[in-house]
Formats: structure tokens, sequence, C-alpha cells
């Protein structure tokens, strides 16, 4: 059985006559055959070019050309065309593709798996829709990235928080706040119980509140907080940056004693992520920003179930998938369905943790505990904490009783009654859901 090199990763020939395969499932729509469609798809992506070229033999074929596995119409959703696509709009019709690649065409490398499966394809005239909406990839990618160094068990051991949900919040206002300031936010937080509390994605490197100076500021108050308590909340610095910084920011926040990195998947790549995985010594926090610039349309892009199985390879321990009720365009269907494919075991990867977040509150706790039934999961609650009526303690207060009361197996009303910090964020945020 052919071996791949796993880190550190010399420059050499990648190996080849694997017989392993990487299958990839599309939505397409055209106005072409389906059938035709799909073998322009699989040609354009390995082999093939718009004509049949000198040296393309039917033996490379055999050994590279991406396999058509399987066509299944499925109805239109009445989506405009992509621009620039051919034939007669009427003509469309919609299927589920499934293409199988060779893995010798490009080795467990995610930048050159992209290459592949998500490359040109997106300007294939042919196809009317084209988006990317799962993965099946196989060991050898496993063996080469390693995936979460931390994930659930590790991130609950760092925080100390054994059981239960995980509540956190993120630093509001967004940005604005002097480090001083922020270190007065994050001792309110630490007295109030919080879990976990993370900067912004919005919050950098910037002049007015630098890296190095958030982190002189609020690690002292951290240290106080767990010398008088025995816990030390897990404060998420983001340090997204150029590639030549992210190894030395991480080490500024370890050398402080942080006990996590906030990282930007889309900004800094998923190979920017793939270094600071073999780099770190804490968890890595990963925020999704930038994903609806490919993950919204149903047209075109790449669905979040195909994009988060790459940024658990690259070694995310954290994974943003957005909460129910969110303020965001994803319905709770969708949100679901990117809790349940975080929590789906990959490759015999640690479990990322799922990260529930934009518009969450304590009254979302029984609705989103009946629909998941898990407490692995990190419920960032931003205005819903910080714009508690009573305060941000209070805001803590009501996100910590109405999960333990869902955990319990309480209903909504019986929360509601046994809370009042919980009664008062109702009459802020409310309705609750059930």
């Amino acid at each position: 059985m052919t071996t791949y090199e796993t880190a550190p990763r010399p420059v050499t020939d990648a190996p080849r006559h694997t017989g392993a395969h990487v299958i990839a499932t599309y939505v397409i729509e055209t106005s072409i055959a389906l059938e035709r469609a799909a073998e322009i798809l699989a040609g354009e992506q390995s082999t093939g070019t718009f004509v049949r070229v000198e040296r393309e033999s039917d033996e490379v074929r055999a050994r590279f050309a991406a396999q058509v596995e399987s066509v299944q119409e499925i109805p239109l959703t009445g989506s405009s065309p992509l621009p620039g696509s051919v034939g007669d709009p009427a003509a469309r019709r919609r299927a589920v593709l499934r293409l199988r690649f060779p893995l010798d065409n490009f080795g467990p490398s995610m930048p050159n798996l992209l290459a592949a499966v998500a490359g040109n394809l997106f300007e294939i005239k042919e196809l009317a829709a084209i988006r990317l909406v799962d993965l099946e990839l196989p060991a050898p990618f496993e063996e080469r990235y390693g995936g979460p160094a931390f994930g659930i068990e590790g991130t609950r051991r760092l925080m100390g928080r054994p059981d239960g949900a995980m509540v956190g919040t993120i630093i509001k206002p967004s940005i604005g706040l002097a480090p001083a300031e922020l270190a007065e936010v994050v001792g309110e937080l630490a007295a109030a119980g919080i879990d976990f509390i993370k900067d912004d994605e919005l919050q950098g490197n910037g002049p007015s509140a630098p890296l190095r100076a958030r982190v002189e500021a609020v690690m002292p108050v951290l240290h106080r907080h767990a010398d008088r308590t025995g816990v030390m909340p897990m404060y998420a610095f983001n340090i997204t940056d150029d590639l030549d910084r992210i190894e030395a920011n991480h080490d500024l926040v370890v050398a402080a004693g942080g006990t996590c990195v906030m990282a930007c998947v889309n900004l800094m790549g998923l190979a920017g992520l793939d270094l600071l995985r073999r780099h770190t010594q804490v968890p890595i926090h990963g925020h999704r920003a930038m994903l609806g610039s490919v993950a919204r349309s149903d047209q075109v892009g790449i669905a979040f179930r195909a994009w988060q199985k790459l940024a658990r390879l690259a070694g995310a321990d954290h994974l943003h998938t957005n909460g129910i009720s969110n303020k965001f365009y994803e319905s709770d269907a969708e949100v679901l369905d990117s809790i349940e494919a975080v929590r789906t075991p990959l490759l015999g990867l640690t479990p990322t943790v799922p990260v529930l977040s934009s518009g969450q509150w304590g009254g979302l706790a029984h609705a989103t505990y009946a629909a998941v039934r898990s407490t692995d999961l990190l419920v960032l609650s931003g205005g819903g904490i910080h714009g508690h009526p009573d305060g941000a303690a209070a805001g803590v207060a009501s996100m910590r009783d109405a999960w333990a009361s869902a955990e319990r197996g309480e209903t909504l009303e019986q929360a509601l009654a046994a809370s009042g910090p919980l009664r008062r964020a109702a009459e802020r945020f409310g309705p609750a859901r059930a």
C-alpha cells in the first residue's frame, strides 16, 4: 500500500497508483443533456480540454480521468441561470452529480484537491448552475493533515467545563474598546462564570488595540481569576494575519499563558490553517468569516457540508455553524444540518466543537437542545449576554440556567419560572422557543 508523506513534508514526486479516490458531489443545472454535461465537467477537471489532444490516450484517460459515478435528476428551484451559460433556459434540468477523482491526480493536498473539485468548473458555460455540496475523502488525507489537536475533550479540559453546554461570548462592541476597557469587560465576564470569550473577527491587530496590548491587558485578569477560583475562562485571541506573522502571534498568546487562538479560516486559507495547526500549542477557534461569499447561493459555490470537512482536516478545534433563529440568511434546517455535519465523524479525526453563534440567547436553548440532543457545543451569545437588561452577569446566568434546564429535560415554562435572569432576557429578546 502506498503511503504519503506527513510532516515534515519534503518536496518530492507524488506517489502513484494508489487506487484511492475522492468522490465529489455537486448540484448542477444545464440546458444540454445531463449525462453530457457531467462528462464535460469530469473531463475539464481532470484530463480533458475542449478537444482531444495527441497524448490524451485511452490509457491516460483510464488512469487519470474523473469518472461519472451517478447522475440523479431533481426538480428545478426556479433560480436564474448563471451569467454566460449556453442553451435554451426553458430546457434547463437539475441533477445531483457524483464524480470520482483519482487521488493520484493531486495527492492528499487540500489546495490541489480544490483545484480539481472546485477549480475552473464554476466557469463552464454548459452549466447553468454548479455547487459543490459534499466530499468523500480517503485515509491519506487524515495521514497527512491530522485534524484537530484538542477538539471537544481538550477544550473542556482547558476551560474547566467537563460537562454541559460550553457558554461563551464575543467581545462587544466588536471594535472600539481600549485594552484597559477590554480588561474590565473580561473581568466582569469571568466573575459571572463564563466559559469562553473571543475577539470579534473584525478585531485583528489594528493600531487602536493591537494584539500585544490586548494580550497584556486580558491575561493578568484571567490569571487573577484562576488564582481565586481554580478555573480560567478560555479566551480566543484573533491572531489572523499575514502568514509570516501567524507563528509569532500564536507564540505571543501562549507565552502569556493564553489557552486559545482564533483564526479566520477563509482569510488565512486552508494551507494557512494547516501551518498554524502544525505549530500550535493551544486549541484553534475556527471562524467562518466570508463563507457566505461561496456558500450562500444555491446556484454556485461550495456548501458548508463540504467546506467544513476541509476546515476540520486543516486543524480547526472549534468551527462556527451559526445557530437557530440567527440574524443571517440560514434557515433553522440549514443550521441544524451544519451542526450535524461537524458532529459527524470524519476519517478518525478528533471531534471538532460546533460553535453556535449569531443572535443566540437563553430563550433558544430548549429548542436547540431538542433538535441536537447534545451539549458538546460551544454556544456564543454576544448581544444576548452584553445586551441583557440587567447586565452581562445576568446574561451569562440566563444562558447557563436555560441550557441546564434543557439538559435536565424540563420544559421552557419550568425554566422561565425558575430563573429570573431568563425571564428578564425574554422581556428583552423574547419570545423564547420551546
